[in-house]
């Protein structure tokens, strides 16, 4: 039996890519999980379709009367804060500093920085008072790699780094755990309204690939015990302690061209 069988966990972003492979794996371990997501209609067909272990709750992250009312609701069903967060939901567009509106700034802020932080801390002080809990934060290449085009979602991703950094700090040798993944582009819907040439033009200057996509087979890609495995390099792992991992397609650098060589 899963050591996981009895948990109870809130996945944001649940009803589609990263967010639903989660929510669908903690199922299978036997975790009693809380999907959150924007779209009502979607995200009760995902929960349905995974079974009696998880239940949908419609919520805007980016509201905060929304966010209140999914913690009031996720802790009548739970009895109490989650055994497990995992903060994945996410804002994404891609455009220069000069033609983002200040508007979708904003939104990017709120959707992947202040939401995590208000989940985090609706449930934080009873994790710690039962001295058990984990904190997932689904980051970025981005929350440490600076792209073009990327103004709103690199400074939310890497302010998203900071919180993370700032929990494991906070809480260490409370009993509480706070892991940060950072992948690499995932073939998920979030790349589906930018074209080929906009994925290849963002991976200038740089030595990832951006227009080859982790796969989202099973989730297996973002199973903490299953990091080694698939077309992954994995950095920042520390013995014994939270794991702080990135990872990212193994693509190696496009080798220079004549002309760059000289």
């Amino acid at each position: 039996m899963s050591t996981l069988a009895g948990r109870t966990a809130v996945v944001s972003g649940a009803s589609r890519g990263i967010g639903l492979e989660v929510a669908r794996a903690l199922a299978a371990d036997g975790v009693r999980v809380a999907m959150v997501a924007r779209s009502a209609d979607d995200l009760r067909d995902r929960a349905s379709e995974i079974g009696d272990c998880a239940i949908a709750i419609p919520c805007n992250v980016a509201d905060a009367d929304a966010v209140n009312a999914l913690v009031q609701r996720a802790m009548r069903e739970f009895g109490g804060a989650p055994d497990v967060i995992v903060n994945n939901a996410g804002n994404f567009t891609l455009a220069t500093v000069e033609t983002t509106e200040p508007e979708s700034f904003r939104a990017a802020l709120e959707v992947n920085l202040v939401a995590p932080f208000v989940l985090a801390h609706a449930f934080l002080a009873e994790m710690r008072q039962r001295k058990r809990g984990h904190i997932v934060t689904i980051g970025s290449i981005a929350d440490r790699v600076a792209f073009p085009e990327n103004g709103a979602y690199a400074a939310s991703k890497f302010g998203l780094r900071a919180l993370h950094e700032v929990l494991r700090a906070e809480l260490r040798g409370s009993g509480v755990r706070a892991t940060l993944v950072s992948p690499g582009p995932v073939d998920t819907t979030l790349w589906d309204g930018i074209d080929t040439e906009t994925r290849a033009s963002v991976s200038l200057n740089c030595s990832f690939d951006l227009t080859t996509l982790l796969p989202m087979s099973d989730g297996a890609a973002f199973r903490l015990n299953e990091l080694d495995s698939g077309p992954l390099w994995i950095l920042d792992v520390t013995p014994g302690a939270d794991a702080r991992v990135v990872f990212v397609p193994a693509v190696p650098a496009p080798a220079a061209s004549e002309e760059e060589a000289q």
